[in-house]
Formats: structure tokens, sequence, C-alpha cells
């Protein structure tokens, strides 16, 4: 019985040698959830999510660090700059003379990376207005019977921009009663511009106003871009934070952001490149 016994154990003793030395050689795969010297996080405006989105795999992929990026709107994003939170690339739009004097962003970073304006949006195969000059603009708002556009009370950026043109136009309080504002699922109700989308395919307002950027629902026809006088394009700037975890990291990804490829990306979201 012990002949038998001593060849068995001395055969799983060198099975459990081999494993462990197996481990020991094999290599070491980081998780992108705990290897936080290898992540980048990025704060931006709905208004550039769809680019950015489009972007992070082939950065991730090139540079090997994972990107955490958060959208808000506009005016959160600065907001949450002017707090300090904690974000190694913040992208806000200008003025930004307030985050600047922060101290929480490195001011010679600062890289304009694209425009965006204001579009106009319909049900899929529904005629499409005139959209060519202020005054045609006017028209179109008058007659329509529903408008909705993202709700400039939670900082968007295209809600902001839609007040003043309806002012601008002294239209603001005729179509008061038919403008429906929305709110999005994001944080601080980020996301209004996507809801604008969805609303206008499923029928229910006749005209949707937001970031061109931002239809992207099959169920709409895209009319065009609001004329520049009575609509001026957003800005998106890039920064590196003071406090950023790698600035390394930071740099290469709005260096990225800024590149060619990117451009390229913009420009086919309807957006203008920022150089």
């Amino acid at each position: 019985m012990r002949k038998i016994l001593l060849p068995v154990f001395a055969f799983i003793i060198l099975m459990n040698v081999s494993r462990t030395a197996g481990a020991q050689n094999a290599p070491v795969i980081a998780d992108a959830g705990t290897a936080t010297g290898r992540e980048v996080t990025l704060i931006a405006p709905g208004g550039i999510r769809a680019a950015v989105e489009q972007l992070i795999p082939d950065f991730e992929q090139k540079t090997g660090f994972k990107v955490i990026a958060t959208f808000v709107s506009g005016g959160g994003s600065k907001q949450q700059v002017l707090r300090g939170d904690l974000f190694d690339l913040p992208i806000v739009q200008p003025p930004y003379p307030d985050v600047l004097a922060s101290g929480y962003v490195v001011e010679s970073s600062a890289t304009p990376l694209a425009s965006v304006a204001v579009g106009v949006a319909v049900k899929k195969g529904a005629p499409k207005p005139d959209i060519s000059t202020p005054a045609a603009v006017k028209k179109m708002l008058l007659d329509a019977k529903s408008i909705t556009c993202p709700d400039a009370a939670t900082g968007a950026a295209a809600g902001v921009s839609i007040n003043e043109m309806l002012k601008k136009l002294d239209i603001d309080e005729k179509v008061e009663p038919k403008i429906k504002r929305l709110r999005g699922s994001g944080p601080g109700g980020a996301g209004g511009g996507t809801a604008v989308s969805a609303t206008v395919a499923r029928g229910e307002a006749e005209i949707g106003m937001t970031f061109i950027s931002e239809m992207n629902d099959p169920g709409i026809d895209i009319v065009g871009v609001l004329p520049r006088e009575v609509s001026p394009r957003t800005t998106l700037v890039g920064f590196v934070s003071t406090h950023a975890k790698n600035p390394e990291a930071a740099k290469a990804l709005l260096q990225y952001l800024s590149s060619a490829k990117a451009t390229a990306v913009y420009a086919s979201l309807g957006m203008e490149p920022g150089r």
C-alpha cells in the first residue's frame, strides 16, 4: 500500500509546483477599474458627447489608457470645474474667466476642439421649413404648432442659446405657450438634446431644436442649422486639470481630441473643428 501511495503523492506535489510556476510566469492583466494610474477622467458637455464616444476606443487602443468620461450640461461641466471636482481633462464653453480664476485648470493648455450649431429637426418625412434667414426662422417658429428644445434651467447650452434667439427675434412671449423644454436622464438633467430628437421622432412636437451633433435619432429629418445672425456657434475648449492624477495622460487625450482624426469625426457630426 505504501509503495502505491508514494508515487501518487509525488505526482500531486509535482502538479502543484507546476501550477505555481505557471502562475508566476503568466502575464499580469491589470483591472481597468482599479489600475487608476492607467485611467484618465474627462468631463464634457453633451454637445461633444457623440464625437468623444466615437474617438475614445481608438485612443484607448493606441495608448493603453482607460478613459472614464462623464457627460453633463454645458453649465454643469463648468460648475463642476469651479467646485474643484477631480477630473483630469475638463471641456467647457466660453466665456470661462471664472474657470481660469479658479486655478483648477492649466491656462496654457486651453485647446479649442470644435464649435457646434443649433439645428432644426422635423419628424421623418415631414415638410422641411425654410430656415435660411432670420426672417424665415421667425416665421417658422410663429407658424409651428409645437416646439421642443433642451431646458436651459439645467444649464443646457443649446437651451440657453435658443432662449437668447427668441428674445433677439422678439417672439419669446408669443411662442412660449407652445414650447416644451426637456430634461434628459443624465446628471442634472443632461441629455435634453437626445430627448428633443426622440420627442420629434414620436410626432409629439412639430419642430425640434438642439445642437446638431445631438440629432442622431433615425426617426427625424435634419432641416439644417440656424443662421449665425440669430444663433452664434458654441465653442468647446479642453483643458488639462491642475489636479490631474496623470498629467501626461491628460495631455495625450487632449492632443488626440484636437488631432486630424478628431477633426474628421467632428465634421461628420456637423460640427466645425476648433483648428
